[in-house]
């Protein structure tokens, strides 16, 4: 089986989002899958996907105080057309990444116990965001 769909996650604030609940809402084929994988991809350069802790909403804060620290907006960077959020955040995104894989099987993402699917919104402003997600299994 192959299953693709593209679709936008809503406008969120700048920081780490969960996400896990809408992208397994949005890809009910994931209930017929007993062996197989799925690749979630953001088609934006100013933010990206993790898999993180998802019960604690202390890391979601944590991990935006660690970004900005790692890469702060106060550098001199060259390119500011579009504000001063837009290039540090595709730092942050290349240095997180677009995509991620996750095991299916039995018809559940093998996430562990405490792992959830992160939106990680780099922009003050970033607005929606579409996705990519493909299923492959059987």
């Amino acid at each position: 089986m192959w299953v693709q769909r593209t679709f936008q996650l809503p406008a969120r604030s700048r920081g780490f989002h969960l996400v896990t609940r809408t992208i397994v809402d949005a890809m009910p084929e994931i209930d017929q899958v007993q062996t197989g994988m799925m690749q979630v991809f953001i088609q934006h350069t100013s933010a990206s996907l993790t898999i993180n802790e998802n019960a604690d909403p202390d890391v979601r804060v944590d991990f935006e105080t660690a970004m900005n620290h790692a890469v702060p907006e106060d550098l001199p960077y060259v390119h500011t057309l579009e504000g001063p959020d837009d290039m540090p955040a595709h730092v942050k995104a290349s240095m997180m990444g677009a995509s991620l894989m996750v095991p299916i099987g039995s018809g559940k993402l093998m996430l562990g116990t405490w792992q959830g699917i992160y939106l990680c919104e780099h922009r003050d402003h970033g607005g929606a965001r579409r996705v990519v997600v493909t299923i492959n299994g059987e």
